[in-house]
């Protein structure tokens, strides 16, 4: 793109707040989009400001022969916790959700809606996080929309973001793959981003010093299917925690998925906060962990692999996969019990992500 087709960045936000006026087209919300957005994301892409991001398809066919397309909105309440905020949850929630499906994530779109009188520093911080995740993920915030609504209409801000990216011939991961003989990794401690948001919600009285784990998990699932391409189910566990996702696989794959509580890796204040709230860890949202089943004989080696990665340094084998019954997980206790490890059933904490 030639200098003569970027245009010059002059507008400034004036005030403290949001108003309607930088939803209504003119030059409150050019200067908005301007200073905050353009001032963070503007790549060549996004530069001409056109109502979409045009792409060369020949950069993103030689990287693969499929297109993973995803969507995801942001509610979170609180907008900012110990560990993130809904900025980097954005980015990182939309990434990893093409990540999971074995693509290399490329391109993001952004659509925020905003309520009148969010703090326009706020706004800022949120969007500052948004770049900075964007940037070690390594994809690029190519397009995007504003809406601003009436004080009342919304909570804050929302977000929703969009990304595209490119599948690798050889790999093929689906929630239907896992066989008998199958061994069940995580990446780490389970429930930390649910219990970072009880902490900044404050209305539970319970305080904690828990960050979320929120982060952008690309890097540590290329280092997985390059010591395992054959990965057969990969999925990040958010809302509805893991015991949702292993009941996902279980039931689309037609197996039994048996996992062992003394592998699990749950940080004791963790633990003690779901004892005091009457939750489940294996229910409680996480931002940064995957859940991979790979045939036996990878185990070892994926496990080796995704602990020499930063996302992946608390890697730990949880279980295992077997026939019957199908359709079931069933977890054996550090009593050396077994109990069902149903679907969840309602929320245990809304507005998680």
């Amino acid at each position: 793109m030639s200098s003569s087709q970027i245009r010059k960045r002059t507008g400034v936000v004036r005030g403290t707040s949001i108003t309607m006026a930088h939803g209504s087209g003119g030059k409150a919300m050019r200067d908005l989009i301007e200073d905050i957005f353009l001032g963070s994301f503007d790549n060549e892409l996004l530069a001409p400001l056109e109502d979409q991001a045009r792409i060369d398809l020949a950069s993103i066919s030689a990287q693969g022969n499929r297109l993973a397309f995803t969507t995801d909105s942001y509610v979170v309440d609180p907008i900012f916790f110990n560990g993130g905020d809904i900025g980097t949850l954005a980015v990182n929630g939309t990434v990893n959700d093409l990540a999971v499906g074995g693509a290399i994530p490329l391109y993001l779109t952004c659509g925020m809606i905003i309520e009148e009188g969010l703090n326009v520093e706020d706004l800022r911080r949120i969007v500052t996080s948004m770049k900075e995740a964007a940037a070690l993920a390594g994809v690029e915030i190519v397009s995007g929309d504003t809406k601003v609504v009436e004080r009342g209409a919304a909570d804050k801000i929302f977000i929703n973001t969009s990304g595209i990216g490119v599948i690798p011939a050889h790999i093929k991961i689906e929630s239907s793959r896992a066989q008998p003989g199958d061994v069940v990794l995580i990446n780490g401690h389970i429930g930390d981003h649910g219990a970072a948001i009880v902490g900044a919600r404050g209305d539970l009285a319970i305080e904690n010093s828990i960050a979320s784990d929120c982060c952008a998990l690309n890097s540590l699932i290329a280092d997985l299917l390059a010591s395992c391409p054959d990965t057969h189910c990969l999925r990040d566990a958010t809302r509805g925690g893991v015991a949702t996702v292993l009941n996902e696989f279980a039931a689309a794959s037609k197996v039994c998925i048996k996992i062992d509580e003394k592998a699990l890796p749950v940080r004791a204040e963790v633990r003690g906060i779901c004892e005091i709230l009457g939750m489940d860890p294996l229910y409680l949202a996480n931002e940064g962990k995957l859940i991979a089943i790979v045939p036996a004989n990878y185990a070892q080696a994926a496990l080796a692999a995704m602990r020499k990665n930063e996302a992946g340094k608390e890697s730990a084998i949880i279980g295992e996969v077997s026939q019957a019954p199908e359709e079931t997980v069933i977890l054996k206790t550090i009593f050396g019990g077994e109990r069902i490890v149903d679907m969840l059933v309602g929320d245990q904490l809304p507005r998680i992500c």
